[in-house]
């Protein structure tokens, strides 16, 4: 594909793209592509990947960078593309340019059923890249929206009848899945899901192609709910690659072998990043499972709440003061004594703290405050940031849900398995909000 043949020696291609989505200026190659595509300039950009990632820099007014890949004729692009929004405009660059054969499902696909109610694909990462038009039209949504979210965007995903998620125990296993439970999050229709895994050139993950079909039809569970030695291989397999990515990607993006070009720096700092969020993941699928046993329980003894607070507030002290938040503590002669396990209290309130922390603008506080009365000892972590409207305060502490599943924070597990950890040490985890007026997250554990 002549193309590609200037990218043979790793050049950078740029494109300039308006705020109604328009491409106004593009390098040859990226010319040729969006060409193919059905585009041209002074058209929205006709690659859906890459618009979606322009959009969304666009949106958020921050860069944003990630792997996608693309389908050109009758092969597939691996591309890296990097948005940055700069006066009311998004300059695109795209690198890597690495060409593979077009992926083929495997007959048959169960991700592919000819009774399926919806058909839809994702990336890599979960994010959507495909949507049924007519299906998304007869449930009231914008397929075009839906590209670039993640998957829990279009569908709420419930536990099978044994507890567990086909699709992570899909996910571990490299295999395809047929039975996951999910519900429409546009009008809480039950659905089944299934899917096949895409493999890139090289046998890795490069994301799901699958259908939802009708509640109704649903057959009887033929997966396992996830097997005790689940989390543990997730670990083996997971957490030392990530880890290497990690710690390689700080090394380039510090330039410590010497100094290379800053558009590669930053992308660096977006892979140590996502190797974070992924890691994050990691430990929050191992509690879940955790806190789902019917087994589960904690060690409880005294522990004192106002030291929990100084601590969690001490291990995000650094980033608070990069994101310019003050975050106030207890004084060293409060004490609220209670009964918990430390750890998994400590667990709590970073997290608490720590979403306060995202969702906080520049100049704002944070307060981690102490309350002993009534035979309970209560943390309250009061925040400045948007608030949350009423009727998403009980859903946020639900399993994978997130207020607005398009901003750039976690995976929807922290509040449900804080509330499950709360509450398994005989205590709860509760929130008071409103829009434009803060949120605040009360720990209680038995004083």
């Amino acid at each position: 594909m002549t193309a590609l043949d200037p990218m043979a020696q790793g050049a950078v291609a740029h494109a300039t793209i308006g705020a109604d989505g328009r491409l106004i200026a593009a390098d040859p190659a990226l010319a040729e592509l969006n060409a193919r595509a059905g585009g041209g300039i002074g058209h929205p950009l006709a690659v859906p990947q890459l618009a979606t990632v322009a959009r969304l820099a666009g949106r958020l007014g921050i860069v944003v960078s990630r792997a996608v890949l693309v389908a050109d004729d009758d092969a597939d692009l691996q591309l890296w593309a990097r948005a940055q929004p700069e006066g009311g405009q998004v300059h695109l660059s795209v690198s890597g340019w690495r060409e593979m054969p077009a992926w083929r499902p495997a007959s048959p696909a169960p991700g592919l059923a000819p009774d399926a109610d919806w058909r839809w694909e994702t990336d890599a990462a979960l994010r959507l890249s495909h949507v049924s038009l007519e299906a998304a039209a007869g449930a009231g949504l914008d397929a075009f929206a839906l590209l670039g979210q993640p998957l829990t965007a279009l569908f709420m995903l419930d536990t099978d009848e044994g507890g567990g998620l086909p699709i992570l125990d899909a996910l571990a296993r490299r295999r395809a899945f047929a039975d996951q439970p999910a519900r429409l999050r546009a009008n809480g229709r039950q659905v089944i899901l299934s899917a096949d895994l895409r493999l890139d050139a090289d046998g890795d993950f490069a994301g799901l192609i699958g259908s939802a079909r009708s509640a109704d039809a649903r057959p009887e569970p033929i997966t396992p709910a996830l097997p005790a030695s689940f989390t543990a291989g997730l670990d083996r397999a997971l957490r030392k690659p990530l880890a290497r990515i990690v710690a390689n990607a700080d090394s380039i993006n510090a330039q410590a072998d010497g100094p290379i070009a800053s558009d590669y720096a930053d992308y660096a700092a977006d892979i140590a990043n996502a190797g974070r969020h992924l890691l994050g993941l990691v430990d929050d699928l191992v509690d879940l499972q955790a806190i789902e046993r019917p087994d589960f329980a904690l060690a409880v003894e005294p522990i004192d709440l106002a030291d929990v607070g100084r601590r969690a507030a001490g291990l995000l002290a650094v980033r608070a003061s990069q994101a310019g938040v003050v975050m106030a503590k207890p004084g060293l002669d409060e004490h609220c004594p209670a009964r918990g396990d430390f750890r998994r209290a400590l667990q709590i309130v970073v997290n608490l703290a720590g979403n306060a922390l995202r969702y906080s603008p520049k100049g704002a506080s944070i307060a981690v405050q102490v309350h002993c009365s009534d035979g309970r000892a209560r943390l309250v972590v009061v925040d400045q940031g948007k608030g949350i409207a009423p009727e998403d305060q009980a859903r946020i502490f639900d399993k994978f849900e997130r207020i607005d599943p398009s901003e750039v924070g976690g995976n929807g597990l922290g509040l449900y398995i804080a509330r499950r950890l709360a509450r398994a040490m005989g205590g709860d985890l509760t929130v008071e909000s409103a829009p434009g007026q803060g949120a605040r997250f009360t720990l209680s554990l038995p004083a």
